[in-house]
C-alpha cells in the first residue's frame, strides 16, 4: 500500500532533526566566527603583541657616562667598554636556581652575591640586575653555551669608570659607585644595571651634567632566550664634558714637592679665581669605588690618622695661626684706634687679666710698628690689638677676607670654618672671655680656616677684590664667565691699609730678619710676598715654655704644631695666590715656606708671564 511522502510520519521524524542539528551547525558556526573575529580583528593587535612578546625583548640602554678634563683637555675621568651579565628576574620561574646554575659555570664571591640579594630587594622584577662585571671571553663562552639552562640572563656591553691620573686627583674628581635604594627612589633611571653615581668631588656635584640619558634596543630571541638579532637600536645622550680649571701637569709638580708629608696646598689665579692645583695629600685611588670597596680596604682608611678619604683642601680645618694677623690688622687699621705707625714693645711676652700670654721670641721684638709686627710675626703686639679692638670687629674684618664663610667652590662637603665671637659662644652656653680675645689675635682659640679659604684670603688682600675661587671652566664646550679682576667688588678697605699688609708681607720674606727668608724667589725681577704661621694642637705649661727646654719638633707627630704658609706672587702685579697648611710640620717657616716658594717657583714657570 502506497504512503504519500507527506503523510510519511517517519520522514517528518527525519526533517525535524535535520533542521534542528543544522541550526545547531550554524549556531556554533557563528560563535566560532563570532570568537574567531574578536580574537583576529578586536583583540588582534594585543595578542600580536603578546606573541611579539615570545620573540623580541625591549630594555633600556645604560648612557655613557661624560668625561671630565683638565683646562688643556687632558681626560682625567674616562670610560672602557666592557661585558657583563645580566639577569631579568621576571623572565625566570626560579631566580635562586638561575643564580645557582650561573655561579656553577661562572664563580660569584661572597661580595657578588650580597650585591645581587640587596639588588632584588629593591628593583623591579623586570629591571636586570648586575650578576657579573668584567667578563672574560671564556666566561662569555661558558654563558652562551649554557643559555638555555640560564632562563633571564643576558650578556651585555657596558662600561666602567676610568681615572688615569689616579690618586693624584681623586679629591677633585672625586668617584662613582653602583646606586643605593634612596638613589633609585629619587631617579629610576638609577635601577639601570652598571650605572654609576658620584659620590665625592666633581663626579657627585655635577652627577647630572654627567649621568646622560638612557637608549633603548630591541631584540629578537629564540625559544631558549638566545639573541638572534637586533631589530631596532635608540642611542641614548652621553652625559656632558665638564673642563676642569686644574693644570694637570703643576697638579702632579705639587704633589711631587709634598712628598710623604700629610699636607694640603691651593694654588689659585688672582685674576679670575681660578683654582690651577688643590692637593691633598695622602690620598687614594678612585678606581676601587667602581666595583665596591673592601670591607678590609675601608677599615684600613678609618683607622689611617692621615686621613686620605678628606679632601683637606676644603674639608680641612686648621687654626690659621700668624697667617691670621694680616686681618687682624686690618681690623685695626680700619677701627681707627691702631695706626700703620703705633707701637707696642715686646718683651717677650704680656699679661693681661692675671694670664701671661709669650710671644714665640722668649727674648721679644722690642718696640715694633705695624710693619715690623708682620716682618718678625709678634705674637705681643697682636695680643694688645686684639685686646683693644676686640673680637667682634676682627670676625667682621674676616669674614669679608673669606675666612669662616661658604666660598661656593664646585665640590660636595666642604666646611666653612669658624670665625668666632661672644654671641657664637653664648649660643652654645659658655661665657667668652678677654683670653679668647686675646688668643685669637693670633690665630688661635677657637679659630678655624680651610686652606682654600687661606689661598682666598691671600688673593683678596693681594688685589684688594672680592676674589671667588672656581673649579669649572666650560661643561660640553659651553664657557663659564670669563671673569677678569675688575669684574670683582672691591672689598671696601682703604687702598693704604691693603697696602700696607702687602708690605709686611713683602717684609716677611724679602728684607733682613724677616721669618720667611727660605720661601724668597730665585727669579729675575719677580718677588714673592707671603706671611709663616704655626698653629699649636695642644696647650704647653708656663713652666714647660721658662724652662727653656722645650722644642715642640721633639713631640710625638700629632701632638706638634700645624706649619702654614700663605703667599702672592708677583709682588707688584700679582697673579697667582698659594696657600700650604703641612699638619703637625712643626714650624711654618721651616717646612710650608720652601715647599710654597717651590709651588709658586712651578707655577710662574708654567704661566704665559714673561721672566
Amino acid at each position: 500500500m502506497f504512503t504519500h511522502p507527506q503523510k510519511d510520519p517517519t520522514r517528518r521524524v527525519f526533517t525535524r532533526r535535520a533542521l534542528f542539528f543544522m541550526a545547531l551547525q550554524v549556531a556554533a558556526l557563528g560563535a566560532l566566527g563570532r570568537q574567531l573575529y574578536r580574537l583576529q580583528i578586536d583583540d588582534g593587535k594585543h595578542y600580536a603583541r603578546l606573541a611579539a612578546n615570545n620573540y623580541i625583548r625591549k630594555r633600556l640602554l645604560t648612557p655613557t657616562r661624560g668625561l671630565i678634563v683638565d683646562r688643556y683637555g687632558f681626560v682625567l675621568a674616562d670610560n672602557k667598554e666592557n661585558w657583563h651579565a645580566l639577569l631579568i628576574p621576571e623572565e625566570t620561574t626560579d631566580v635562586t636556581a638561575t643564580i645557582e646554575r650561573f655561579s656553577s659555570r661562572v664563580p660569584l664571591d661572597e661580595r657578588d652575591l650580597n650585591r645581587i640579594n640587596r639588588e632584588m630587594r629593591y628593583k623591579r622584577r623586570f629591571i636586570p640586575i648586575m650578576l657579573r662585571d668584567c667578563l672574560t671571553w671564556d666566561e662569555m663562552a661558558r654563558i652562551e653555551l649554557n643559555t638555555p639552562y640560564l632562563p633571564g640572563v643576558l650578556i651585555d656591553v657596558g662600561t666602567h669608570r676610568l681615572y688615569p691620573e689616579g690618586a693624584s686627583l681623586s679629591h677633585i674628581v672625586g668617584y662613582v659607585a653602583p646606586p643605593n635604594g634612596k638613589d633609585i627612589a629619587r631617579s629610576p633611571l638609577l635601577a639601570l644595571p652598571g650605572i654609576r653615581v658620584g659620590r665625592s668631588g666633581i663626579e657627585q656635584s655635577q652627577d647630572e651634567q654627567l649621568r646622560g640619558t638612557s637608549g633603548s634596543v630591541e631584540m629578537e630571541v629564540n625559544a631558549v632566550g638566545r639573541i638572534i638579532s637586533e631589530l631596532n637600536h635608540v642611542e641614548g645622550t652621553r652625559g656632558k664634558k665638564v673642563c676642569l680649571t686644574i693644570d694637570r701637569d703643576l697638579q702632579q709638580k705639587v704633589i711631587n714637592h709634598i712628598g710623604q708629608q700629610t699636607t694640603s696646598a691651593v694654588v689659585l689665579d688672582c685674576r679670575n679665581g681660578e683654582v690651577l692645583a688643590m692637593v691633598s695629600t695622602p690620598s687614594f685611588d678612585p678606581s676601587l669605588f667602581d666595583s665596591g670597596v673592601s670591607h678590609e680596604q675601608w677599615i684600613a682608611w678609618m683607622n689611617d690618622q692621615h686621613t686620605p678619604l678628606v679632601n683637606k683642601a676644603v674639608s680641612g680645618v686648621y687654626p690659621p695661626g700668624s697667617t691670621f694677623k694680616p686681618a687682624v690688622a686690618m681690623a685695626a687699621l680700619e677701627s681707627r684706634i691702631f695706626s700703620t705707625t703705633d707701637r707696642v714693645f715686646c718683651s717677650g711676652h704680656i699679661d693681661i687679666g692675671g694670664t701671661r700670654f709669650h710671644c714665640w721670641s722668649r727674648t721679644g721684638h722690642g718696640s715694633v710698628d705695624l710693619h715690623l709686627a708682620l716682618k718678625y710675626s709678634c705674637d705681643v703686639y697682636f695680643y694688645e690689638v686684639a685686646r683693644r679692638i676686640g673680637m667682634n670687629r676682627i670676625a667682621q674684618t674676616a669674614r669679608r677676607f673669606g675666612l669662616g664663610v661658604p666660598l661656593g667652590i664646585e665640590l660636595p662637603h666642604t666646611r666653612i670654618g669658624l670665625i668666632p665671637t661672644p654671641a657664637w659662644l653664648r649660643a652654645h652656653h659658655r661665657h667668652w672671655n678677654l683670653g679668647d680675645t686675646i688668643v685669637s689675635g693670633i690665630g688661635q682659640g677657637f679659630v678655624q680656616v680651610t686652606p682654600l679659604q687661606l689661598a682666598t684670603y691671600t688673593a683678596r688682600i693681594a688685589t684688594g677684590r672680592a676674589i671667588e675661587p672656581r673649579l669649572i671652566r666650560s661643561i660640553n664646550a659651553v664657557q663659564t664667565p670669563s671673569i677678569q679682576n675688575d669684574y670683582w667688588d672691591t672689598l671696601n678697605m682703604p687702598q693704604p691699609f691693603l697696602k700696607a699688609l702687602r708690605e709686611g708681607m713683602y717684609a716677611v720674606v724679602n728684607e733682613p730678619h724677616g721669618t720667611a727668608p727660605k720661601a724668597r724667589l730665585n727669579l729675575p725681577n719677580i718677588t714673592l710676598a707671603g706671611k709663616t704661621g704655626s698653629a699649636q694642637v695642644r696647650r704647653v705649661s708656663r713652666a714647660l715654655r721658662e724652662s727653656g727646654h722645650f722644642n715642640s719638633a721633639n713631640l710625638p707627630w700629632e701632638y706638634r704644631p700645624h706649619a702654614l704658609f700663605i703667599c702672592f706672587a708677583p709682588y707688584n702685579d700679582p697673579l697667582y695666590a698659594v696657600s700650604v697648611v703641612v699638619e703637625h710640620g712643626n714650624a711654618g717657616a721651616e717646612s710650608a715656606a720652601p715647599l710654597a716658594r717651590n709651588i709658586m717657583y712651578d707655577t710662574i714657570l708654567r704661566s704665559p708671564i714673561k721672566i
